[in-house]
């Protein structure tokens, strides 16, 4: 009888959904700076705006309520441009995260947003910020045509490599 190989693994890691929104104005675009919840993962650093998916929720509706939430602002179509899974990201889950643009909006901005502090910035503001490494990847493929698929890979924190195909409607 052949020796069976396991194809999974026996540890405890979950796939977390999440959307991570880029709200543009322009040539701004929406930043939300970490540096209010106790213990947050992504402390100090500079990120869209998303969260974890509700129960029964679609991306588009995950997107739209977490903008809604963390900023304020109430967007509209907002614009699916790539998913990207993060293997063991926070080192115990694997994270799956939809990817979004949106250019219009409703509404005002939050003046004391409970995660962080908002601003637009402009792209060259954006590269001077502290970003996850693998953000100064992935947001210049926002703006090109098409819908990527990527895999980024991160340990203690810091990035390591990426994958990446590209589904062109056309």
């Amino acid at each position: 009888m052949p020796m069976q190989s396991k194809n999974h693994t026996s540890d405890n890691r979950k796939s977390i959904l999440a959307t991570l929104v880029y709200v543009r104005d322009g040539e701004k675009t929406l930043m939300l700076h970490r540096v209010k919840k106790e213990n947050d993962y992504h402390a100090g650093k500079w990120n869209g705006l998303g969260g974890k998916f509700e129960p029964g929720e679609s991306p588009e509706a995950c997107a739209i309520r977490e903008v809604e939430e963390e900023s304020g602002l109430r967007i509209a179509e907002p614009e699916l441009c790539g998913h990207i899974l993060f293997p063991l990201f926070d080192g115990q889950n694997d994270w799956s995260v939809f990817l979004f643009k949106a250019t219009q909006w409703s509404g005002t901005l939050l003046s004391d947003p409970p995660e962080g502090h908002l601003a637009w910035l402009s792209e060259s503001e954006i590269a001077e910020v502290p970003l996850w490494g693998g953000d100064r990847i992935f947001l210049p493929w926002l703006d090109e045509p098409g819908i990527f698929s990527a895999v980024f890979y991160y340990e203690n924190k810091r990035f390591q490599r990426y994958t990446v195909a590209w589904h062109n409607p056309n």
